[in-house]
């Protein structure tokens, strides 16, 4: 059976990445520092090795034998990034960079990366696609344009198989740790707290659900023959206003919604059209938002502390 390293797979996209590829019939390692993963989260058949993605030792240990890694790990937050540029940069940036060394050193057959849509690419006019033009506006965008690049570096130099996937805003079940709008909303409102946006709320984000997601990062770990970029997102534009609003519907709260001032380094306008993933892997996203928010919601309800911000 083959080994694939899952960095940062004890945290939310990994939790539920990781028991497809079981299903699958792969071998799973976890490299997690556990910041922000849960080891609670995984069962006894997943080895798990506590590490961090900057530490070259940690990384040697966890993607010895591994045949693919399939890297998560990253500080996601662009609000942290601007506050703070360089624990997004060692981490997302240099993190990458040791990552991508390890898996050459370990003669890795695939890598498969963790990138960002609408943070890489900036203030575009939606949509955007595989063609559009990089000009991150955060220090959280340009990290992970640095990533795609070493990517494609690795690829010319060293003949690694990579590809690198632009995903959208991410949401769905075990999303209690994660820093975004729809993770907020749904704990707020459930606590019948007021509903924060920053802006006027007219911004837009294109949201996949997460089981969407997985089966996209499944189809790019098995097609080795692909390599490049693509966009893995639902293509639906929604404003952040109707976003709050189907939240509300969805809990049925009549918490109030509240405009504060718009953040720094978040751009106003974002979504993509991921044709290519669809003629490339044969993958398109499947869950309406409004279904999916209906079942993050009765998620948050049967396990989550919503007391968790």
């Amino acid at each position: 059976m083959s080994t694939t390293l899952v960095t940062g797979g004890a945290g939310f996209i990994g939790a539920n990445l990781v028991p497809m590829l079981l299903e699958g019939g792969t071998n799973v390692r976890v490299l997690d520092s556990l910041v922000t993963g849960e080891p609670s989260r995984l069962g006894p058949e997943v080895e798990f090795v506590e590490g961090d993605v900057r530490d070259p030792d940690a990384l040697a240990r966890a993607v010895a034998g591994a045949d693919a890694v399939i890297h998560l790990a990253a500080a996601g937050s662009v609000a942290e990034s601007v506050a703070d540029p360089l624990p997004n940069f060692e981490t997302n940036a240099f993190g990458t960079l040791l990552t991508l060394n390890a898996a050459v050193q370990a003669d890795v057959e695939r890598f498969v990366f963790a990138s960002t849509g609408g943070a890489l690419i900036g203030d575009a006019d939606p949509p955007v696609d595989e063609t559009s033009v990089p000009r991150p506006i955060s220090p959280y965008g340009a990290s992970k344009l640095a990533g795609e690049g070493y990517c494609h570096a690795f690829h010319g130099s060293y003949g690694l198989n990579t590809m690198a996937l632009r995903f959208a805003n991410v949401y769905g079940p075990h999303s209690e740790r994660k820093k975004g709008a729809l993770t907020a909303f749904i704990q707020r409102a459930m606590r019948g707290d007021p509903l924060e946006i920053f802006g006027d709320g007219e911004a837009t984000r294109d949201f996949i659900y997460v089981d969407d997601l997985c089966a996209g990062i499944l189809a790019a770990h098995e097609r080795r023959d692909v390599q490049g970029v693509l966009h893995l997102a639902s293509e639906r534009e929604t404003t952040i206003a109707a976003l709050a609003r189907l939240v509300l519907d969805a809990v049925g709260s009549d918490s109030e919604i509240v405009n504060l001032d718009r953040s720094r380094g978040e751009v106003e306008r974002n979504f993509a059209i991921a044709r290519r993933a669809g003629e490339v892997l044969g993958w398109r996203a499947e869950v309406s938002l409004e279904d999916g928010i209906a079942r993050t919601v009765a998620w948050f309800r049967e396990t989550a502390d919503v007391n968790t911000r």
